[in-house]
């Protein structure tokens, strides 16, 4: 009998391992993932790939791991041009001192739109395929994005006060949904409610939010528990914890983001597991800014979803996922006194298919399963620093992979092919950087 006639697809992978992240703790040895039309068609034995199917295009890492695309779930992308400007500092000093002048002098579209595609090139080169960001002018981070080929959602700002971008709460509502009606037929692009912080947005703004969320079905991103102190002058304004007060308000639900979740105690614990609210850890940021630490373990064991951010590179100093990813099983380890906690698994999950549930897009993202979007990403474990490979899950999260990070796929299409991002020029993006960082700071050595 003659042999069926292969099927057609667009993208063959062939890899040394695959996974998957679902089904849950599952290494693939020399497995190869077909993409038609943008989505996972088939995950399956090379030996069967060849005979099924007929590729456009193929690609064979024989020395390579394949992943979901990582979701960096909280970030302010443009805040790569200030990066290293304010370094030592802790938090107020550093807002209040060094970054809330700088964006009030240098923060407008151009600032924006350059200091995305930075951190987009950034974010592809080291595994990054999602990105959440909060930040001025999200119609210049969401054109960016956009351009570059890359998933995001776009948290568009609310404070009480003038800044750049507007005047009060409810201009930035205004232009914030304008921005959301501007791509709202984007298949990478979502955008969501930004609040920045209890103390920066008053109850009438946080009430607003909160009834709009609700009856256009969007998320809410807001840093929220950030320090003790943030905490002690909430209960000392409003006689209650911030948490407490933001749930009176109406503001944690299942499309509630909660980033950074330093000072808890076990009360906010158990608000956040009944409001069905999502934990955005950013391990570098806290620790750089001396914030506090996340209780992860505590936050996992209640079965609340934690996904990781890198935050921006102006507190962190970069977007790696991969070494958030280590540095937040490193820190649970040591502030539960557990060194199981936090495991190398539940860091990859947490860095790709929880970050998904957070942002809500689970259904299209995080994890390699057929019908999904194929978001992937393929990292070389050939190199002797990676050697030898006894468990692929560990090398992810213990051994420095950001750099090894060589090809991505958004939607099945190629957005990074030996390090170097389909849409975007490296040389360019480094003389604007730098343009930038004269007109900023021209004698940072000797200031």
């Amino acid at each position: 009998m003659p042999k069926n006639t292969p099927e057609t697809v667009d993208t063959l992978i062939s890899a040394r391992w695959i996974i998957p992240v679902r089904p849950a703790r599952q290494t693939l040895e020399n497995h190869c993932i077909a993409i038609l039309e943008g989505r996972i068609v088939d995950i399956l034995p090379q030996a069967e790939a060849i005979e099924r199917y007929d590729a456009t295009h193929g690609i064979d890492l024989p020395q390579h791991l394949l992943t979901p695309g990582l979701i960096n779930a909280h970030g302010h992308a443009a805040m790569s041009l200030f990066r290293g400007m304010a370094d030592d500092h802790p938090l107020q000093t550093w807002l209040e001192q060094h970054i809330w002048p700088a964006e009030g002098q240098w923060v407008n579209e151009e600032f924006v739109y350059e200091g995305t595609q930075i951190a987009v090139a950034e974010m592809l080169r080291s595994g990054t395929t999602t990105f959440s960001d909060m930040y001025f002018f999200p119609n210049a981070a969401a054109k960016a994005a956009s351009e570059a080929g890359m998933r995001a959602q776009i948290a568009f700002p609310v404070f009480d006060f003038a800044t750049s971008w507007g005047q009060d709460p409810d201009e930035y509502i205004r232009k914030g949904l304008n921005v959301r009606d501007d791509f709202k037929h984007s298949e990478l692009i979502d955008v969501v409610f930004g609040p920045h912080a209890p103390y920066t947005v008053c109850d009438k703004a946080l009430e607003k939010v909160a009834m709009l969320a609700a009856e256009l079905d969007i998320n809410i991103q807001i840093h929220v528990h950030e320090t003790q102190q943030e905490v002690d002058l909430g209960i000392e304004k409003y006689g209650k914890r911030p948490l407490v007060r933001l749930n009176e308000l109406g503001l944690l639900g299942p499309r509630t983001q909660l980033v950074h979740m330093t000072a808890l105690n076990e009360d906010d614990i158990e608000l956040v597991k009944q409001s069905g609210a999502h934990v955005i850890h950013c391990p570098h940021s806290n620790l750089k800014l001396a914030s506090g630490f996340s209780p992860a373990k505590q936050l996992l064991d209640a079965g609340i979803t934690i996904a990781i951010g890198t935050d921006g590179a102006a507190s962190n100093n970069g977007l790696d996922m991969f070494a958030e990813m280590r540095t937040a099983a490193m820190l649970a380890k040591a502030v539960s006194g557990d060194a199981g906690a936090f495991d190398a698994w539940q860091a990859l999950e947490a860095a790709t298919l929880s970050g998904a549930k957070a942002l809500g897009m689970d259904r299209k993202v995080g994890s390699l399963e057929i019908g999904k979007q194929a978001d992937i990403i393929a990292i070389d474990l050939s190199a002797l620093e990676q050697q030898p490979v006894y468990h692929p899950i560990s090398q992810l999260v213990y051994t420095a992979c950001g750099h090894r990070v060589t090809h991505s796929w958004i939607n099945g299409r190629l957005v990074l092919a030996d390090r170097q991002p389909s849409y975007l020029n490296l040389s360019n993006l480094k003389d604007k950087a730098e343009q930038w960082r004269n007109r900023i700071y021209p004698d940072p050595i000797s200031t």
